[in-house]
């Protein structure tokens, strides 16, 4: 393995070993990757899973996407999570990045497709560590 296939190896451990997670982007229907990663999360047990969906959340202030609360923004979630995982296009992203720093998080994933560069040049130093 490389060294920098080491280095994502390790953290993307260290963003598994939490036990709280928001998927941005998160979708009702489970044929889509927002759906299928926020129901990876709460496969493993003990973990809280939010889903942050702006147009879910102003629709619909109780919504649930399955059963996990949904907010508008990371900024409206309940706690800091151990990571945000974004499922959005590269555009959204950089907001979201900005986003998260402004709520504190420290693990950022860009899942397939949601990465932007200039996302992850704002995230990496000094604010949050990045799979992308």
């Amino acid at each position: 393995m490389t060294t920098r296939a080491t280095a994502v190896a390790a953290r993307i451990a260290d963003f598994l070993a939490g036990s709280s997670y928001a998927v941005v982007g998160a979708s009702a229907d489970r044929a889509k990757f927002g759906n299928k990663v926020l129901r990876a999360y709460q496969s493993r047990s003990g973990n809280t899973v939010y889903a942050v969906n702006a147009r879910a959340a102003a629709a619909d202030a109780a919504a649930r996407i399955e059963g996990a609360r949904v907010v508008a923004r990371v900024g409206d979630l309940p706690e800091v999570p151990h990571v945000v995982s974004v499922v959005t296009p590269p555009a959204v992203t950089d907001t979201v990045a900005r986003d998260c720093v402004a709520a504190g998080v420290k693990r950022v994933w860009m899942q397939p497709g949601a990465d932007s560069a200039s996302a992850v040049r704002y995230l990496e130093v000094p604010y949050a560590a990045v799979v992308a």
